[in-house]
């Protein structure tokens, strides 16, 4: 099985790099459903995919919810029939120096990056067919090297990185597991930065260098698209210019 007909659900879908992958995959045949907190948004992709002709669905899901994810991917099996992929893109990025104290935006990252990652694979493994089935995480190049303000970011995403690897190493019966890091791509990322210094200095430099999210969307379906024997374990896409 190629791209075409695969059953993907994808969460953080009504925006930025989750909309580009779902309109991307769609093109290509497969059939997405897509999770997101905001109704108008991911409805709006979901018709636009059925108006190009594709398949794709839709449900109101917050990802720091266990039960709320595992509502998506029972979605998913009803409309579909089965889960082949899930991809873990929904991220928040409320960027703060440590010493500013700001442990409610540390505790939402948290919930959001990692827990939203956790949910994920704890809804999606039961849903796979024995053998098979891809776990898809989007990370960051923050983790890879912490920019300004970005520590409790970068840690919840390097959190992330090693948890799709360990499941990597756990997974011996056919089970696909990719992580996805981005470095600056144009998404409305910066709508979850705090009004200040930070956020216009990384939104300056987002409209300097920023790749298209469609870019990180071809990333994602390459990995996909591998026959089953093989495994793309990581992905680092970033602007050539990006230091």
């Amino acid at each position: 099985m190629t791209i075409a007909n695969k059953v993907v659900v994808i969460t953080g879908a009504g925006s930025g790099i989750g909309r580009a992958t779902a309109l991307h995959l769609g093109s290509l045949g497969a059939k997405v459903v897509l999770g997101a907190r905001r109704e108008a948004e991911i409805a709006g992709v979901a018709e636009r995919i059925r108006a190009e002709g594709g398949a794709a669905d839709h449900r109101v899901t917050d990802v720091t919810q266990a039960e709320a994810v595992a509502a998506l991917v029972g979605r998913a099996v009803e409309r579909f029939g089965r889960l082949d992929v899930m991809v873990n893109n929904a991220g928040i990025a409320p960027l703060s120096r440590l010493d500013e104290g700001k442990v409610a935006e540390w505790e939402a990252m948290i919930d959001v990056n990692l827990r939203g990652v956790l949910n994920g694979i704890a809804a999606a493994l039961p849903a796979f067919e024995t053998g098979g089935g891809h776990i898809v995480n989007v990370v960051s190049t923050a983790g890879l090297k912490v920019g300004p303000a970005m520590g409790l970011y970068a840690a919840t995403k390097n959190a992330v990185r090693t948890l799709t690897e360990a499941l990597r190493q756990e997974s011996t019966s056919g089970l696909r597991v990719t992580e996805i890091s981005p470095g600056f791509v144009s998404t409305n990322l910066g709508d979850s930065m705090p009004e200040g210094p930070i956020k216009e200095a990384m939104m300056a430099r987002m409209q300097e260098i920023a790749l298209p999210a469609e870019a990180v969307a071809k990333a994602i379906a390459y990995a996909i698209d591998q026959p089953p024997e093989v495994e793309i374990g990581s992905i680092v896409i970033r602007p050539t210019v990006q230091d």
